[in-house]
């Protein structure tokens, strides 16, 4: 029987009400006790890092999840972490960076109603998550939740009370799960993969926290660039449409990419991602060597993915290399 490690942070899924609004309480341990028939697929161990909403997840923590994983990495087959919803796509993108290219599963699942709840989505997600971490064919990081699994990289939560809440946006779900079988398509036979189990990933340590998400709204004043000066050292720019930029932010974006700064340029519209050569108010900036460009990659993974290579680097050149590296899926250039 495999070893799964479940890493409990939180979230809606361990949550109790107290007649104030739904708090942390539950450990991983209570919570798996509650859920019929997992231990017979899997020998589980326990850790519980923090018990928070995921409201206050930040970056430091997602270090503090990645230390765990790196920690255990050669004592588990794979590992589950239970996460709160709202901020599970920027965690699952985060630890796509921080750990990667690993052939272990890193999963993560939640729930829209707290374990408690007469009509929780829990059971069903826990379950199913330990189930994929438990399959030969699983690596990498991915979110498992209402019998999808999404890479780490591709997931959107798309919905605030719905059970199936969460998307694989711009990339096919990784599996289904049906029963008690993972349902996959076009992967490699998993004794092959099983195989190279043995081999580490490769870890990361830092993370530059000072990443901004910036949408364009009508007649966004180009001044709050300088003012965003003193607190970021990168802006992540949603545009119009598939990469439109108002003529009036022309110099203050080239201002703020000539300090230094990094520019990444995507998006706010979910799906199909980004084309800055299509019009004139995109195509000045489509081959600008300072501006990176986000193609078809989530808002979430952006975050991460910047704060990740400027974690790594201040040379432009090498950040420009890190940013554009295919990782766990993350991205389709055009």
């Amino acid at each position: 029987m495999k070893r799964v490690l479940i890493i409990a942070t939180g979230g809606t899924i361990a949550s109790t009400s107290d007649g104030g609004g739904l708090t942390p309480t539950a450990s991983g341990r209570e919570l798996a006790e509650k859920v019929p028939l997992l231990d017979t697929i899997a020998e589980l161990d326990f850790v519980q890092p923090m018990n928070i909403d995921s409201t206050n997840m930040r970056p430091r923590d997602w270090l503090c999840i990645k230390d765990v994983i790196a920690e255990a990495y050669d004592r588990y087959d794979g590992f589950v972490v239970l996460h709160g919803t709202d901020t599970m796509a920027y965690t699952a993108a985060a630890l796509s960076y921080l750990i990667q290219d690993s052939k272990k599963p890193i999963v993560l699942t939640g729930s829209q109603q707290p374990m408690a709840s007469p009509f929780t989505d829990a059971k069903l997600n826990l379950y199913q998550s330990v189930l994929y971490a438990t399959d030969d064919a699983s690596r990498d990081v991915s979110v498992v939740f209402s019998g999808k699994a999404i890479a780490g990289t591709r997931a959107h939560k798309q919905r605030t009370m719905s059970f199936n809440a969460f998307m694989s946006m711009n990339y096919p779900s990784l599996a289904y799960i049906r029963n008690d079988r993972v349902v996959r398509a076009g992967t490699g036979a998993p004794a092959e993969l099983g195989q190279k189990k043995g081999s580490a990933p490769t870890i990361y340590g830092e993370l530059d926290e000072r990443v901004l998400v910036l949408k364009l709204t009508p007649e966004l004043q180009p001044s709050i660039f300088e003012l965003l000066k003193r607190d970021y050292d990168a802006v992540i720019l949603e545009t119009f449409g598939i990469g439109g930029i108002p003529d009036t932010m022309h110099d203050a974006i080239l201002d703020w990419v000539g300090s230094g700064r990094t520019l990444v340029v995507t998006t706010q519209v979910p799906e199909e991602g980004l084309d800055l050569g299509v019009y004139e108010v995109g195509r000045v900036y489509a081959e600008n060597p300072g501006i990176l460009k986000g193609d078809d990659m989530t808002t979430e993974a952006l975050v991460a993915k910047t704060m990740w290579a400027l974690g790594q680097s201040r040379d432009p050149q090498r950040i420009r290399e890190l940013f554009y590296r295919e990782v766990n899926h993350d991205r389709m250039p055009r």
